[in-house]
């Protein structure tokens, strides 16, 4: 179980970040589908190790491509209100009820899917890493996040921080074709706005959303006799 572990973290970790980077950096947006395509396989391959010849397998991932679902409709949904999302919300939730592994792949997933109406590009393998890593850590982080909802809400505003200081790296790349530290700080002050509504939207869907979705979670969890991802 701890070398499956280990190849999970070295997929998400290491080789998707690398893939996203390296695409950027060579191919630039001549190649972006393909590199999405790349990240949505490679986001799979820590659920199927994780999950391979577990009995509850069928349920717990009805249950995480439900999450998912809802994650895509509400960024849909909150189209007119830029910057204002569910999405880390419902990544962050999944991940603490379902593990890392289930959370990485929720927001890349999310950031796939939900681009159709929003509009695929280049910058769709980095949301999708980053959405994908903000469940991950998430799910590191499941058990204090579950005991504390301070906590919880700050990791929220941390992630709507770090999601626009991310993001700005692809626009520098993008724009440079390597990482130009004065245009990036431009960028950076520019998106304050941005990164102002995101962070503080993280923290009032968390703090709508985690309890009673939480509530429903364990319900179903404890009725199904389905254990948390992580704890596999």
């Amino acid at each position: 179980m701890k070398v499956k572990k280990y190849v999970s973290f070295a997929v998400m970790l290491v080789i998707i970040p690398a893939v996203v980077i390296g695409g950027a950096l060579i191919f630039r947006e001549r190649q972006s589908a393909w590199i999405s395509l790349a990240v949505a396989a490679l986001s799979c391959v820590p659920v199927v190790i994780l999950y391979e010849k577990k009995e509850t397998d069928a349920r717990e991932l009805v249950l995480i491509a439900a999450m998912t679902a809802l994650s895509v409709v509400g960024r849909v949904l909150f189209a007119p209100l830029p910057g204002f999302k569910p999405v880390t919300a419902f990544v962050v939730i999944t991940a603490m009820y379902f593990g890392g592994e289930a959370g990485f792949l929720t927001g890349a997933l999310t950031a796939l899917i939900s681009n159709f109406t929003f509009g695929q590009g280049p910058w769709t393998p980095f949301q999708m890493a980053v959405w994908g890593l903000t469940g991950l850590l998430a799910g590191v982080l499941s058990s204090p996040l579950r005991r504390s909802r301070a906590l919880l809400l700050i990791y929220g505003a941390l992630s709507g921080v770090a999601f626009s200081l991310i993001m700005d790296i692809w626009t520098v790349l993008w724009a440079d074709g390597y990482l130009n530290f004065p245009r990036y700080a431009a960028a950076v002050l520019s998106s304050l706005p941005f990164t102002a509504v995101y962070a503080v939207s993280n923290v009032a869907f968390l703090l709508l959303l985690a309890r009673p979705i939480g509530k429903i979670l364990d319900r179903v969890k404890t009725k199904y006799g389905i254990g948390a991802a992580g704890k596999k």
